[in-house]
């Protein structure tokens, strides 16, 4: 086993040297998950059919979506599978980001793929508790973002909060601001991701969209030439996450194909609360946790609805004696299906709403 494991490491470096250019390994990075996911995704989706691992559909959601009801789930299976193998063959392995990265991506995909599990095979509605998910989750969390504040050389720089669009502005947090930072944006953009979850794929493209976006600023994060001209910080080994980066697009889109309406396979929270936690691991790593924030205003908007609904709710009750709503429905995509917005139109047009935010959030770098 170890003999093997050395020639496997060897035929790495070998392979890493001949393709040393991180645009070319992200293309090819992003073309080899691709290709993972589509060839591997009938045999992933008869073996959860065969499984009988299909989607419980909430009976209080659209009427709509009762059809749906049997679709095979935990999908995000096949996500993280096409990712972690992408990485390992054409990232740096000695690069610490990658590792943190790819460690946080898969360890809430664990959490996700329990919760999943105890839904549909243990047909327990309530899944994994919710205390026990976010004690975990918050586990992770903090430790990604204590390694994270405590791996740098330049503490000072790397615990800043950079604001977009002015080049003279960043707020001093110190080590442990930087770390309750950390922590929030990590498990809160995870939570995001899986509460836009919702609607054939809605979440996974905008997904797909703000890891390329990040690939951009991961590539010039990590290049002093590049951070310098654009008065962005410049952090040594950044720019590695394009590989698994341009994983995470290549695998999404490959799940797309599947996913796209009328889907064939749900992600579940396995692949949604990985893909988030990856997004916000990666935007506190380059520094661009505010452009995290706008260019994934789409899940920003979904978890708020959410959060104002249930708030709203609780306050009329206690206050009137009977709870009242200011959504037809929660999360904000079932709100506008409930006023009559047919679903592809919903995740089509909150596409392109994320194209826009994207852009918005790519402009940042030059405007300044």
């Amino acid at each position: 086993m170890l003999l093997l494991l050395s020639e496997w490491l060897a035929q790495h470096i070998r392979t890493f040297n001949v393709f040393g250019y991180i645009t070319l390994r992200t293309t090819l990075a992003m073309l080899t998950a691709l290709f993972l996911s589509l060839a591997l995704g009938p045999r992933v989706i008869r073996w959860l059919a065969a499984k009988k691992i299909g989607q419980a559909v909430r009976t209080d959601g659209p009427q709509t979506h009762l059809v749906k009801s049997g679709t095979p789930t935990m999908g995000g299976v096949l996500i993280l599978i096409a990712i972690a193998l992408t990485t390992l063959l054409w990232g740096n392995l000695a690069n610490r980001y990658v590792w943190t990265v790819l460690v946080v991506t898969l360890g809430f995909g664990i959490i996700g793929w329990y919760d999943d599990w105890k839904k549909v095979v243990y047909r327990d509605p309530n899944g994994l508790a919710a205390r026990w998910k976010f004690l975990w989750q918050s586990v992770l969390g903090l430790g990604a973002a204590v390694f994270l504040a405590f791996s740098t050389s330049d503490l000072t720089q790397q615990t800043q909060l950079v604001v977009p669009f002015f080049k003279a502005i960043a707020y001093p947090l110190g080590v442990w601001g930087f770390v309750a930072l950390t922590y929030c944006v990590i498990v809160g953009s995870s939570n995001a991701v899986n509460l836009t979850d919702g609607a054939d794929g809605l979440a996974i493209m905008p997904t797909v969209m703000v890891a390329a976006a990040f690939a951009i600023f991961a590539y010039v994060t990590g290049n002093a030439i590049y951070a310098k001209y654009l008065l962005i910080p410049y952090v040594p080994g950044a720019g590695e996450l394009c590989i698994l980066l341009g994983a995470i697009a290549g695998a999404g889109l490959g799940f797309l194909w599947f996913n796209a309406y009328p889907a064939e396979v749900f992600m579940g929270d396995v692949g949604a609360l990985a893909l988030g936690a990856a997004l916000g691991c990666v935007a506190v790593i380059v520094r661009q946790e505010i452009v995290l924030f706008i260019m994934g205003g789409l899940f920003v908007a979904e978890t708020l609805s959410v959060m104002v609904q249930v708030g709203w709710f609780k306050y009329t009750r206690k206050k009137y004696g009977e709870g009242r709503r200011i959504l037809r429905m929660a999360p904000l995509h079932h709100h506008f299906e409930q006023v009559g917005w047919k679903e592809t139109h919903v995740v089509v047009r909150f596409w392109i709403i994320t194209i826009i935010l994207v852009l918005v959030g790519l402009a940042s770098l030059k405007i300044r």
